[in-house]
């Protein structure tokens, strides 16, 4: 799998943050997750830093644009991982409320994922669980 830079993996990592937030309930399990996301890819920075920063990203924008542009640039392969981490944020409370699901269609139809696919990662995930 290609690599992402700092820059596309904090603006992703705001994504993930902004992801888990939407219920209003950004749990310790939903950071451990963005960190598991931010590790992936800087295996050797410091990922409570990149956490921090993220964070204060998401808190400043409500702008979805700046990080599926981000995304929309890689490959289809980063783009699953991508889809694969926001999917297991979302279901990590074992509930998907509509506004999650929209944001996931939202997000697809922005960075031109496959809706079936998505659709797949997402079931893959919960039969998992």
């Amino acid at each position: 799998m290609n690599k992402l830079d700092k820059e596309s993996v904090i603006g992703i990592s705001a994504l993930l943050i902004h992801a888990a937030n939407i219920d209003e309930i950004y749990s310790d399990h939903e950071k451990d997750l963005v960190k598991d996301f931010i590790k992936s890819y800087l295996k050797d920075d410091d990922v409570n830093e990149i956490l921090n920063k993220a964070e204060k990203i998401e808190n400043n924008s409500n702008q979805l644009l700046n990080y599926t542009n981000i995304i929309k640039k890689n490959s289809m392969d980063i783009k699953k991982d991508i889809i694969e981490h926001l999917w297991k944020v979302i279901i990590s409370d074992n509930t998907v409320d509509q506004y999650e699901s929209n944001l996931m269609r939202r997000i697809c139809g922005l960075i031109y994922f496959p809706d079936t696919e998505c659709a797949e990662i997402k079931l893959k995930l919960i039969n998992n669980k």
